[in-house]
């Protein structure tokens, strides 16, 4: 399982529904996890890695706690509130990160990996995840959010240190 390095074109791509969880499914879910902590990220969604689906995985808790996966599929932002600035990266867009604002709060419905409804709210990192990876199976990348004069700069500075495809992941 390989993560997808910007600006491949399933990246850009708006993420199918997930109609049924099947055992081929769970196996994917399993190495998605795998995968996000191998790379030492907070959150991975599954067109990062090729399979254009909504379904994400990720894990705020620090490292000392010990890991507590979560996985959402159709994931839906319901509410949001108020405004926060924060410093983000990306798995797809490897050394490199820039301040981006979203709203400070999120609340999301979606169903977990067993097909339960589920609805997570939080703020700061839980916020930020949620709507970072949500954004992805939206076919949207985080420098999307950038102004036109740091995206400019943004593409100057990848053209010099995107790596290989290959190297990704």
């Amino acid at each position: 399982m390989k993560i997808l390095v910007y600006p491949h074109e399933i990246l850009r791509t708006k993420a199918e529904p997930v109609r049924e969880i099947t055992g081929e499914l769970q196996g994917f879910i399993d190495r998605m996890i795998e995968k996000m902590y191998r790379a030492e990220g907070v959150g991975l969604a599954a067109n990062q890695v090729g399979k254009p689906i909504q379904l994400l995985v990720m894990d705020v808790t620090p490292s000392e706690a010990g890991a507590n996966p979560v996985v959402v599929i159709n994931p839906i932002i319901t509410e949001t509130e108020g405004s926060a600035t924060h410093e983000e990266g990306c798995l797809s867009v490897p050394n490199y990160s820039a301040k981006i604002t979203r709203p400070a709060r999120v609340e999301v419905k979606g169903y977990d990996r067993h097909g339960k409804e589920i609805r997570l709210e939080g703020d700061g990192l839980i916020s930020r995840c949620l709507q970072h990876e949500i954004d992805h199976l939206h076919g949207i990348c985080f420098v999307d959010r950038l102004s036109p004069l740091k995206k400019g700069l943004f593409r100057k500075k990848w053209a010099k240190i995107r790596p290989p495809e290959e190297d990704a992941g």
